[in-house]
């Protein structure tokens, strides 16, 4: 049975990772290393808990000597990186935690795994030609857009805050480690994701938490910054895709073809509340957004062309924005008002 280590697997994306890996790939054991900082969650994980090819481990990433002790304990063969500091805002706010975890705490887990996996550069010690560094990153290394135009896999490095440049140079990290030693890793950067399990903090939870508490709804600015929105499970399936069929030392762009504005994600929002848990005597949710000041250094548009991806591995979204939005709302609603 080959074991993989998956990092940060109790936050967002990783906690819809494991569960839907296990169950598509049974012969696997996967042990998740997360330090359940405010962003993890056990409960995100309760149904797998008990399954006999799964392990949790609380531990930080730049723990040299734990990361070691798994990798021989366990045989390692694999690694999936999802552990990330990943608020722009606390980046802004505090961007040493982004420094060590992503740059920091990447160099740790790859350097360890290429001790484990190499006897020299480019020669793998015997079982282990075929382990794997999956990197999982974000559209943001690219910067921003104007009105028109899509990242691709050759776009430029041009990262506007504190988290994403400690993403850009993590990508650097795992792109130099096959380049200077061989190593087989692969990387996938994705579009903003949505979808069950999402920290309170970010954008679509923080819009249903707000409405449904008859709060102001702070949207940034104008509203008008564009992102392309990406099912969270539909980014589970093109990872599952890229570590197992990626070509090494290439990156796929994940992106869910679904550009939409501030203003379009908040107003559809609202208008589902108002189906699902209508306010009554004609009122509309609608009333509570309300315009914050912007966020500095915030990116205008995000776009990813996904062709890469579609036309080399067969990935394709299940879900485009407008099936995804109606299952997310109803897993927060039911969320916010069971507490």
């Amino acid at each position: 049975m080959k074991t993989i280590l998956v990092t940060g697997g109790a936050g967002f994306i990783g906690s819809n990772f494991l569960p839907y890996f296990l169950a598509q790939h049974p012969d696997y054991f996967l042990i998740n290393l997360d330090l359940l900082t405010y962003a993890g969650n056990l409960n995100n994980l309760k149904e797998i808990a008990r399954q006999l090819n799964y392990k949790f481990v609380k531990g930080n990433i730049c723990n040299r000597e734990l990361v070691q002790h798994l990798f021989e304990q366990h045989d390692i063969k694999s690694v999936i990186h999802f552990a990330a500091e990943s608020h722009v805002d606390n980046s802004i706010a505090n961007p040493e935690a982004f420094i060590q975890t992503n740059i920091n705490g990447t160099f740790t887990l790859i350097d360890v795994a290429k001790r484990h996996w190499l006897a020299a550069p480019f020669q793998h010690k015997e079982g282990y030609e075929n382990c794997r560094f999956h990197h999982i990153s974000t559209d943001e290394v690219y910067g921003t857009l104007g009105s028109t135009g899509l990242f691709h896999e050759t776009t430029p490095y041009a990262p506007n805050s504190p988290y994403s440049a400690s993403k850009a140079a993590s990508d650097m990290i795992v792109r130099s480690y096959h380049h200077t030693y061989g190593m087989n890793v692969v990387t996938t950067n994705c579009s903003n994701n949505y979808g069950q399990k999402q920290h309170d903090e970010k954008l679509i939870p923080t819009i249903i938490r707000k409405a449904i508490q008859k709060q102001p709804i702070p949207i940034y600015g104008d509203g008008l910054n564009v992102r392309d929105w990406l099912y969270v499970l539909d980014h589970c399936k093109g990872i599952d895709l890229v570590y197992h069929k990626g070509v090494a030392g290439e990156t796929y762009n994940i992106g869910g073809r679904n550009e939409k504005n501030n203003l379009y994600i908040v107003h559809t929002i609202c208008n589902l509340l108002d189906d699902l848990k209508p306010l009554g005597g004609g009122q509309s949710y609608k009333q509570f957004i309300s315009f914050v000041t912007d966020r500095a250094g915030h990116d205008r548009r995000y776009a990813i062309d996904a062709t890469k991806i579609e036309t080399e591995l067969g990935w394709k979204a299940d879900e485009n924005f407008e099936t995804g939005i109606v299952k997310t709302v109803k897993w927060y609603l039911e969320k916010y008002t069971k507490n």
